[in-house]
């Protein structure tokens, strides 16, 4: 069997890479507008506690809702602007399911800033954005980046589902596996996703530490 299989990458090898680019495309471009969306309105939301509560409270509930069934209820949203499959409601669902981790370590990693920090930056004469940019958001920066693995990984795996709706990616080989009862094409897919998962999360770690480095050495001027 495992012969077998190593003679279907073989074969198949090509259309793997294309679609792995394909599922890595969709789920960066997702995370990119999740993170222009998210890190400001988490920040904002430090400031405005009844909001805050509602928001998180929103974004928690489209983390619940089952990908399928989120994919479902764009389809016919979409079909309005004759985009009702492909990329631009995977995308949407994508970004949806992102904002819960990133909202939430961003207004967390802020809201926890030591009160003392802020005080000696007040105290230094920095006006609200000078603090917020040289103080803040760097001691801040490591939780907000564990909430973008977090959402980085989650959305690989969530990914796949895309495919039923027609925006390719790594789910096209699990769907067609299932489909004609392949197992090669469901291990692949299955194999390809997680080694994704596990590529992007060990990227984005030494990028976290690379900025909890850098808070570490603007805390300490």
């Amino acid at each position: 069997m495992l012969n077998d299989w190593i003679r279907f990458l073989e074969i198949n090898y090509t259309r793997i890479i294309e679609l792995t680019f394909q599922h890595a495309q969709l789920v960066g471009l997702a995370i990119i507008v999740a993170l222009i969306i998210g890190v400001p309105l988490g920040i904002y939301l430090t400031t405005n506690e009844h909001l805050a509560g509602t928001i998180l409270q929103l974004a928690s509930v489209f983390l619940t809702i089952p990908s399928i069934a989120l994919f479902g209820v764009m389809m016919p949203l979409f079909s309005l602007i004759n985009q009702g499959i492909g990329f631009l409601p995977a995308f949407v669902a994508l970004v949806l399911y992102s904002q819960l981790p990133i909202l939430r370590n961003t207004y967390t990693a802020i809201k926890n800033v030591s009160p003392e920090m802020r005080d000696a930056a007040i105290g230094m004469g920095m006006k609200t954005h000078q603090r917020l940019l040289r103080v803040e958001i760097p001691n801040a920066m490591p939780l907000i980046m564990a909430g973008v693995r977090t959402a980085v990984v989650l959305n690989i795996g969530i990914g796949a589902i895309a495919a039923y709706i027609g925006a390719g990616g790594l789910g096209v080989l699990i769907t067609q596996g299932i489909g004609r009862g392949d197992t090669y094409l469901i291990i692949s897919g299955s194999l390809a996703i997680a080694l994704l998962a596990i590529i992007a999360d060990v990227i984005l770690l030494l990028v976290q530490k690379k900025f909890t480095n850098k808070a570490v050495a603007i805390a300490n001027e």
